[in-house]
């Protein structure tokens, strides 16, 4: 299943790193799609998992 969340609080380069790993971490071999323009973060893998993974680094995700 794959999700997107808008994360209006990811604002550079530095954030996408951040929101990225930290998505790797909390779903190994999960595909992740970063749009830093659009600010959104869309993930294949389980959604409440990738939910929790963003805001423990630290951002505000909203499911799109």
């Amino acid at each position: 299943m794959t999700t997107t969340f808008t994360v209006a609080d990811m604002t550079c380069g530095h954030c996408e790193k951040t929101v990225r790993a930290a998505l790797v971490e909390a779903l190994p071999g999960a595909v992740v799609a970063v749009d830093l323009a659009a600010k959104t973060v869309t993930v294949a893998g389980d959604a409440e998992t990738a939910e929790a993974a963003i805001r423990e680094a630290g951002y505000t995700p909203a499911k799109a």
